[in-house]
């Protein structure tokens, strides 16, 4: 049942792909080469029903067949079960021609065994002598396989007679393989034939499986479906089925027990139906209670069940692990198996009767009260809320939305029924990734509330909606800033709506970009009584502007970060990280982030895991691991495009740009500045200007376009001001000054080194600090792009300062960049021996880095110094470094394919395109796809 097919109009052409089954499918062909040798043998397939025997015994015919084998097969079926030599009929009636050839002892006996004629009933010794007399005679012409399925089903006297003839083949170029249900009786003697287990798929071809039936599947519903099917292949194709819309739903509302198709019930459910009805009513208990606490099933069952689980377990549905008493099940499906054969009415009594005895423990106490509440009870809807809101602290987002939408369900006031719909979809929308059915959540929320106005949470889940669809930032700033303030208590720090508000408003004043927007939530978080959340009064100051930060405020953004070790809510931990990306401690940030990715990854917190993708990659790129940036990049590109996530695409764009203008890809990294201004200016989300602003200066800097630089670098932040509330002006900060230089304007580069030194930005972080005193001694310096004057001397001690700061290797393109500065500076002061040492580290750097123009920039700077650089032409082809994947893609880039054209024609992506050709530059000394096409004019295309 694991058939996939890799290209299903083809299906004709040949076998489909078996996902997972290369082991298998190697035994089997070994198998199979054996029966032209005349080894005569046996080989029986077992493993759970669904696990994919039917379809290895399918794999195994083309097998033969390409070996001139001759094919005989039989299906076992509870419908023939009881008509005696049913199945030996269908195996054996393609044979029937050569029964006149046999002796007539042997003829008689099959002929009335297979209802051809009449006749006393034949001994099953005969039978199966006759049978191998047919066979032996059969395979005079051509080998045989016999392919038997189901064996269990397989009518008594059949299976009698199969099971002897499958231990005389031997010394007969005639084999059998036979399926059968691990532990499932059957009248098929196995007696010593070898047994071929077959096991669940692994994870990783599991989920490859789930991917190709079903690619538009959400993360979290295919890590559920992943866990329930447990690397059964019938369930992970079924199950899809069963669950209909569901699987595109809030993942919130999957049910507790999956339900079964009718394949998977037939599969499943049979061995629970044979059990008596008190071991089937613990097993219900079991299975709603979900923690498998051993404990208390055995103490319901010495209430009610003198028997207890002993059917269960010697039926092997169950195992009793006796040291950490705990209850396993041997399937999750056979949990679900036992949840539809109940009654809506034996689920409730059950939830009812766990409820009662785990009155001591809240949360599970509201969860199966809730359950067996028929009538709306806001006593219970409200208990279910504060489960939710429980789970939520714990990072159980999931979790969350699901009691909140069943509290909705039990809720007898519209207008609290209201409020917790549309707090699910608010929880939906920024942290399960289930933007896409907030709508739907929202207007039900809408029609519960008849009264003026509506929840907070309804505003908060609308301004976010609104963001991610038409992206308008104004209109969103408005609708959550009028909620805010038409609370009856705008004030109230432990009101948490309010507070997952403020912290919506802070991300929307951010994209936003501009001054006006934030006092409205600075005030707000001010005035919070008795005082704001610390994580939010953190951020509230260190994402809006970090540059005047006070060291107080640093000192407990840096204590947020070092607790992070214990912090388990993804979105606690990527908010930290967003805290302190503008502090450069992202570093200390890197394992509880990958934490919150891994959570998305399971099922969890999809919008954290974007979030945590994005961090890591900023940080990646700052601290020189480019190859992993673009990987972390992609997959969070890849989530908000899975999700609908239009915005949080931006900061993960930014950093695909940042690397494309470093890496001299500076088509791809202008064509991203245009999308970024198309984008941002209608919807006046600043932010997302200032990064396309960012990316055309860096892109100008490594071409040594330093006018273009300057203009872009200064609309972030004009020149000797550190503009309130535009962060992003601490990443620009070494650009404007360099361009400032380089373009005469020494008393902009002054003013804005001064401006630096006014805030003391070089306090905020060790990063900081380097950039500052490289700019410091640019600004100070006449020689670097002027005359030579007598301030040299002071301008090269606080250069090396920079440069030799302890730790300044964690930003090596920083570093590079002022080793840079610094070698040109040497270098025309005529200190050439210690401007080659700087500048030979700067380009080693750069080319490591694969940082291209940068590197070109460096290298012309120590031929400068009488460097040679480079090494003349050896005659070899230029594409003897590249792998052969680089190779075919540089060749068509050459012949001028376009990124997309060659992902079609490669079967790529093409973001894998893009990256592959950031490798190939500078592996060929190029900077650009037309200096790609004259370095390959003479290779032809293979």
């Amino acid at each position: 049942m694991d058939w996939i097919s890799g290209r299903p109009d083809q299906a004709a052409a040949g076998p489909p792909e078996l996902i997972g089954r290369e082991h298998q499918i190697q035994q089997l062909s070994l198998f199979v080469s054996r029966i032209t040798q005349g080894a005569g043998e046996a080989l029986l397939l077992s493993g759970d029903p669904g696990v994919g025997k039917t379809s290895l015994l399918e794999a195994a015919a083309p097998i033969a067949a390409e070996s001139g084998i001759r094919l005989l097969r039989a299906t076992g079926s509870q419908f023939e079960a009881d008509i005696s030599f049913a199945a030996l009929h269908q195996l054996l009636r393609p044979c029937f021609a050569e029964l006149a050839h046999l002796s007539p002892l042997h003829t008689r006996a099959l002929n009335v065994a297979l209802s051809l004629g009449e006749g006393p009933p034949p001994a099953p010794l005969l039978v199966a002598s006759a049978v191998l007399a047919l066979l032996e005679r059969a395979a005079k012409e051509q080998p045989l396989l016999l392919i038997v399925d189901d064996l269990p089903w397989l009518d008594r006297a059949s299976a009698l007679v199969l099971g002897m003839v499958a231990r005389r083949l031997a010394g007969l170029p005639v084999a059998l393989l036979a399926a059968c249900r691990t532990g499932e009786p059957s009248f098929f003697d196995q007696g010593n034939l070898p047994v071929a287990r077959v096991p669940p798929l692994s994870e990783e071809a599991a989920a490859t499986l789930l991917a190709r039936r079903y690619p538009a599947m959400t993360a979290r519903v295919r890590r559920r479906l992943l866990d329930a099917a447990l690397g059964n292949p019938l369930a992970l194709l079924e199950l899809p089925v069963s669950l209909g819309e569901l699987v595109h739903a809030v993942a919130g509302t999957l049910p507790t027990a999956l339900p079964l198709g009718h394949r998977l019930q037939t599969a499943f459910a049979a061995r629970v139906q044979a059990l008596p009805p008190s071991v089937c009513e613990l097993l219900l208990l079991a299975v709603l209670d979900g923690t498998g606490d051993l404990r208390l099933i055995r103490a319901i069952a010495a209430d009610r069940a003198p028997e207890g689980l002993g059917p269960a377990e010697r039926a092997g549905l169950v195992r009793a692990e006796e040291a950490t008493a705990h209850l396993t099940f041997r399937h999750p499906l056979i949990r679900s198996a036992v949840v539809e054969l109940s009654t809506i009415d034996q689920r409730r009594r059950a939830h009812a009767e766990l409820a009662a005895r785990l009155a001591g423990q809240p949360e599970r106490y509201a969860w199966h009260l809730a359950e067996a509440t028929e009538e709306p009870d806001e006593r219970v809807a409200a208990l279910l809320q504060e489960v939710a809101h429980a789970n939520l602290r714990r990072g159980d987002s999931v979790g969350a939305v699901t009691e909140l939408l069943r509290a909705a369900e039990l809720s007898p006031s519209g207008k609290d029924r209201s409020g917790r719909l549309a707090e699910a979809a608010y929880l939906g929308s920024i942290v399960t990734g289930d933007l896409s059915d907030a709508p739907r959540l929202l207007e039900q929320a809408r029609q519960a509330h008849s009264g003026p106005g509506g929840p907070l949470s309804a505003a908060v889940a609308g301004a976010y909606h609104l963001l991610h669809g038409d992206g308008d930032v104004e209109v969103a700033h408005r609708l959550l800033v009028t909620a805010i303030y038409e609370l009856d208590d705008p004030r109230d720090a432990h009101n948490k709506v309010l507070i997952e508000a403020l912290y919506t408003l802070i991300m929307i004043c951010f994209f936003g970009g501009r001054a006006d927007l934030w006092p409205p939530v600075q005030n707000t978080v001010d005035r919070l009584t008795p005082r704001p959340p610390e994580l939010l009064a953190i951020l509230s100051k260190t994402f809006s502007d970090p540059a005047r930060l006070t060291p107080a405020m640093l000192a407990r953004a840096d204590a947020s970060v070092a607790s992070l070790g214990q912090q388990v809510s993804p979105a606690r931990i990527t908010r930290t990280g967003i805290a302190v990306t503008y502090l450069d401690r992202l570093a200390q940030c890197r394992e509880p982030l990958q934490r919150a990715i891994q959570h998305g990854r399971e099922g969890g917190a999809v919008t954290s895991a974007i979030e945590a993708l994005f961090l890591l990659g900023q940080d990646a790129f700052h601290t020189g691991r480019w190859d992993e940036a673009r990987q972390l990049v992609d997959e969070g590109l890849q989530l908000c495009d899975t999700h609908g996530y239009d915005l949080l695409t931006w900061p993960g764009r930014l950093t695909a740009a940042l690397l494309a203008a470093a890496r001299g890809d500076a088509q791809e990294a202008t064509d991203t500045a245009r999308d970024m201004d198309a984008w941002a200016t209608p919807r006046r989300a600043g932010i997302v200007g200032a990064y396309a602003s960012h990316v055309r200066s860096l892109t100008a800097l490594g071409q040594a376009d330093f006018e273009t630089a300057f203009r872009n670098a200064a609309a972030i932040s004009p020149p000797g001001t550190l503009a309130p509330y535009a962060p992003h002006a601490l990443w620009v900060f070494l650009d404007l000054v360099e361009a400032a230089i380089h373009t005469g304007r020494r008393a902009e580069a002054a003013a804005h080194a001064a401006a630096a030194r006014d805030c003391r930005l070089d306090r905020l972080s060790p990063r900081l600090r380097l950039v500052v005193l490289a700019a410091e001694a640019i600004a100070e310096s006449r020689t670097i792009g002027g005359p030579r004057t007598g301030t040299e001397s002071r301008t090269g001690t606080v250069l090396e300062q920079a440069i030799t700061e302890p730790g300044s290797d964690r930003w090596p393109f920083d570093l590079a960049r002022i080793q840079l500065i610094y070698g040109s500076h040497l270098r025309r002061i005529k200190r050439t021996t210690d401007a080659r040492g700087q500048l030979a580290a700067a380009a080693e750097t750069f080319r490591r880095l694969g940082a291209t123009p940068w590197a070109a920039r460096a290298d012309r700077e120590l031929r400068a110094t009488g460097i040679t650089v480079g090494t003349a032409d050896t005659g070899l082809d230029p594409l003897t470094s590249l792998t052969p994947q680089q190779r075919q893609i540089a060749l068509l880039a050459a012949a001028g394919h376009t990124n997309k054209e060659i992902a079609v024609r490669l079967f790529l992506s093409p973001r894998t395109v893009s990256t592959h050709l950031y490798q190939v530059f500078p592996k060929l000394g190029i900077t650009s796809r037309a200096a790609l096409r004259d370095a390959l004019a003479d290779t032809p295309l293979d």
